[in-house]
């Protein structure tokens, strides 16, 4: 075999498998986003009910404000002891 027709038939090899990938990528993002409206469409996800609005006044404080209050100290302790 000659080096030019052994370049032409691996060029063209490289062409065939670069081609390939191509397609097969392409098929792969239209069918995943097919699915992806399919499954969209007939489970869509349940909405959440409505969470009502917590008053202040007069109810016991919970875990979470505690947390929030001790993460707040902490916060404001580093910036205090980090300043630029």
């Amino acid at each position: 075999m000659q080096d030019t027709q052994l370049l032409n038939e691996g060029l063209a090899l490289m062409g065939v498998g670069m081609g390939f990938v191509f397609v097969f990528l392409t098929v792969l993002v239209i069918v995943t986003t097919l699915m992806s409206k399919v499954i969209g469409r007939f489970f869509p996800e349940p909405v959440a009910p409505p969470v009502p609005a917590r008053g202040r006044g007069g109810a016991p404080a919970s875990q979470d404000d505690y947390v929030m209050v001790a993460i707040s100290a902490a916060v404001h302790r580093y910036r205090r002891r980090h300043r630029r």
